[in-house]
This record gives structure tokens, C-alpha cells and sequence, in this order.
């Protein structure tokens, strides 16, 4: 009898449990088409804010930030660089190496938010000198044996966004963030109020950090959670989120090396945006609903969305291949007869959705926009009405599509067309989008137009 028995477990192991990404098509876009990915979050990014032609040469990187200076000149600046050395972590480029030193004072401070002025109270400066050369050599700290105060690990993550090289959310989005803080709702007959359009607001943002490096990203993210939860328990740390906005916003968001005076009047602006950022800051880091769908589409092959709410564009038998427009535009080129019927009566369907509207000048706008380049409709005959109307093209997005086409020639308006998520209430953002849409039906081709366009038409 053989004594070297082993016992076989002939059962499988238990299967592991899977993770659901829902912006996986979105990051493996920005992977592997990085190109299609900035295009499309480009072209959304100036259908919902007005940046003109300098403006968003400097969001592309095309051309250097123009930022506000300081009046004081070459002696602030440096006092500046001689009061705060480069080390390893304070005052070096952002590393990933420099976020896992600094996530110890977030976590840390994670669990003091009691804490009575939390990043508004400075803490000791020989403890957090002692802390900062901790962190700059790298050594990894036990911050809950009472060496530190929380207050001082709150004055030091400041200092260390203050000490960065440029803010964590950048110079080049410097103007776009002050166009996100003029948006802001309309009335009926379209004209603009006061109120602040906080969906535009919160879908705006998601798309410009989707631009960010990813190293500002991860630390932001991080940030924005932190100050987010210090806020929820502003009953014991009398910190609300305006108060912790005006605390940060000079070290993440104001051009460096310029003070309060050199801002003028967008001081206000952005401490309410850092403010609007703590508030909402649990939205911010996931792509758009459409973002997601086109990304989905564009590596499954499929040019039908899945989102279903009457109105598919883009429906159909077999899945014709999917043609890339600039922009980031996805357009299917079967043109078979069948679809080019299907297109005829949506676009039908959709004139009489939009002769159903109350009376406004967005309603006009769409009106005028069937009359002119949808032939049967019954305003058909009307075109020439508004033959010699002409609509204001964004300069920006008329940039995106001679950058995309490159020296590919002059391409008719008809075949130019983005996809764009929701027409908003807005009679200036509707007009972007007539000037994007370039309907025409002689092209016979199907736009695929994301849900809320649907819907909102």
C-alpha cells in the first residue's frame, strides 16, 4: 500500500470576481487612438463654452498660456524661487513618486476632518519642517504616534500644490475654467438669466479633466474627495466648502506667481469654481454618457447606440463599419436604401418633435435649420425666407476641423459633422450645434446622435 497518498482537490478554484470598468472603452481610446480621444472630447469641450481661436490654441497646446502677471516683477519673483528650494518631492514636477509621498498626509488628515479649521489653521513650522524633509527624502511616516498635528499636515499639503511648478489644474485650462463659471441657464424665450447651469457646469469639467496629465488627475482626484468630506463635517470643523475653496484655490488653480490684485475681477470666479468642485466633486471623474457610448462603438464595430428612445439614428440590420469624421465624429457609410428611408422618416419625426416646442428662439433656430437643409419638410418652402441669415460658427470649432482634415482640401459643409451630446436651453449653444450638425440629405448618410439629443429635440 503506497503511504505517500495526496489528496487531489478535482474542484475548480473559485472564480474571481469581476471588476466592472465603466469607462474602459473611454481610457482604451485615450490609449490606443489618442488622437480620435482629444478630438472628440475637444469638439464637446467648445460646444458647451465659447474659446476663441487664441483661447483654445492655448487649451490644445498649441500655443503658450497667456495669464494674468504680476505687477511686482522680477523682485517677487525672486523672493519667490529663494524662499522655496526644489526637493525631491516639494517643488519637483508632479510624479506619481510625489503623490504616494503626499497621499500619506490625505490619508492621514482623512481621519482628523473634525478637526476645528482644518487647512485654514496653520500648524507648528518646526514640525512641519521636520515633515517636509521626511517626505522629501521619502521615508514613509507613522503620522499617528502625535509627533504632527493635523493642522500641520494641512498647512504642508497646501505648500506643496503652492510649490508645484504649475497648478494642478494648469495653465492651459486657466480660460476655460472662467468661461465654465459665466454658464448659466435660460428662460423660455431664450434669454440668459443668473442662474447657474450646473449639469453644462459638471459635463464641461468632466470633459476638461479628462485632458488632464494623468499624474494631476490622480492627485486631484484625491484632493477633491479629501476636501469634499471636510466639508461634509463642516458642523465640527466650521470649514464649509467656500471657505476650504478660498483656502486652495491660490495653490491649484491661480496662475502662479501673481497675487490677489494681479486677478482683477476673476478672483470670485474661481474660488466659486474650486467651491463648485468640492461640491460635486463625487461626478466629476467619469467620462460623459455619450463620451462612453461612442467609445464602446468605436472598438465594437457597431454603429447602433444602445440607448433606445424612439428616435435611432443609427438603427439598421448589419453593422456597417464605422467612418471616423474629424472631430472624433462617428458616421455610418452604408448607404444602402433601407437606412437612407429609415433617415427620412426620423428626420420627419424629428421636425414635428421640434414644431411641438413652445415658442422660443431655439425653437426658431431648429426650425430654420429644416427649412434650410432638409428638402420635404413643410417649411421647405420657406427657405428662402431664411436664405440670407447666416448662423455665427465658433471660431475654435471651425479650428478642430481644419486641424483633423489637415491637407486633405476643402470638404463640403455637408460632410462635416460632430457628435454631439444634448442640446442645451440655451439659444448661443444651439447655434454652435446647427453650425456642427450639417444636416443635408443628399449625403444619404446617418449621424449617430447620442440620447439626450434625441430627447431634448
Amino acid at each position: 500500500m503506497d503511504e505517500n497518498i495526496s489528496v487531489v482537490n478535482s474542484q475548480d478554484p473559485a472564480p474571481q470576481p469581476v471588476i466592472f470598468n465603466p469607462d474602459f472603452f473611454v481610457e482604451r481610446l485615450k490609449h490606443e487612438r489618442p488622437q480620435v480621444f482629444t478630438e472628440l472630447v475637444l469638439s464637446n469641450i467648445t460646444r458647451l463654452i465659447d474659446l476663441p481661436g487664441d483661447e483654445f490654441a492655448q487649451l490644445t497646446g498649441e500655443a503658450d498660456p497667456r495669464l494674468p502677471t504680476a505687477h511686482t516683477g522680477f523682485l517677487r519673483s525672486f523672493n519667490f524661487l529663494k524662499r522655496k528650494g526644489k526637493g525631491v518631492v516639494f517643488g519637483a514636477p508632479l510624479t506619481e513618486e510625489g503623490i504616494a509621498q503626499i497621499h500619506q498626509l490625505i490619508e492621514y488628515l482623512s481621519k482628523n476632518l473634525h478637526v476645528e479649521g482644518l487647512f485654514r489653521v496653520p500648524g507648528h513650522s518646526l514640525r512641519q519642517a521636520a515633515l517636509r524633509e521626511m517626505l522629501n527624502a521619502g521615508t514613509e511616516i507613522d503620522l499617528e504616534t502625535g509627533d504632527f498635528h493635523p493642522n500641520d499636515a494641512a498647512t504642508l499639503l497646501k505648500a506643496f500644490l503652492g510649490e508645484l511648478p504649475e497648478p494642478l489644474l494648469t495653465h492651459r485650462h486657466y480660460h476655460a475654467y472662467l468661461k465654465i463659471a459665466e454658464l448659466t441657464q435660460f428662460d423660455e424665450k431664450g434669454n440668459k438669466t443668473s442662474v447657474p447651469d450646473k449639469e453644462r457646469q459638471i459635463e464641461t469639467f468632466q470633459l476638461l479633466f479628462m485632458l488632464l496629465p494623468p499624474a494631476n488627475y490622480s492627485l486631484l482626484k484625491l484632493l477633491l474627495d479629501l476636501l469634499y468630506h471636510t466639508a461634509r463635517n463642516q458642523h465640527n470643523n466650521k470649514m464649509s466648502a467656500i471657505n476650504l475653496a478660498t483656502m486652495v484655490a491660490p495653490h491649484i488653480i491661480w496662475p502662479k506667481h501673481v497675487q490677489a490684485s494681479d486677478l482683477q475681477g476673476n478672483i470670485k470666479k474661481l474660488n466659486n469654481s474650486v467651491a463648485f468642485l468640492i461640491k460635486h466633486s463625487q461626478k466629476l471623474f467619469r467620462a460623459p454618457a455619450y463620451v462612453k457610448e461612442l467609445a464602446r462603438m468605436h472598438f465594437k464595430g457597431s454603429t447602433t447606440s444602445q440607448f433606445t428612445d424612439g428616435l435611432a439614428l443609427c438603427g439598421g440590420g448589419a453593422h456597417p463599419s464605422p467612418s471616423k469624421r474629424a472631430g472624433g465624429a462617428v458616421m455610418c457609410t452604408d448607404g444602402s436604401t433601407s437606412s437612407n428611408t429609415h433617415t427620412e422618416l426620423a428626420l420627419r419625426e424629428l421636425y414635428q418633435q421640434v414644431s411641438s416646442m413652445p415658442e422660443s428662439a431655439k425653437k426658431k433656430k431648429l426650425i430654420r435649420q429644416f427649412a434650410k437643409q432638409i428638402p420635404g419638410t413643410p417649411l421647405s418652402d420657406q427657405q428662402t425666407l431664411y436664405s440670407n441669415r447666416k448662423h455665427r460658427r465658433s471660431r475654435s470649432f471651425g479650428g478642430i476641423r481644419r486641424r483633423a482634415l489637415g491637407t486633405q482640401g476643402p470638404v463640403e459643409k455637408s460632410s462635416s459633422s460632430l457628435v454631439t451630446p444634448g442640446s442645451s436651453s440655451s439659444a448661443d449653444r444651439q447655434e454652435k450645434e446647427d453650425s456642427s450638425f450639417g444636416w443635408d440629405s443628399s449625403s444619404l448618410k446617418r449621424m449617430c446622435f447620442s440620447p439626450t439629443q434625441e430627447t431634448s429635440v
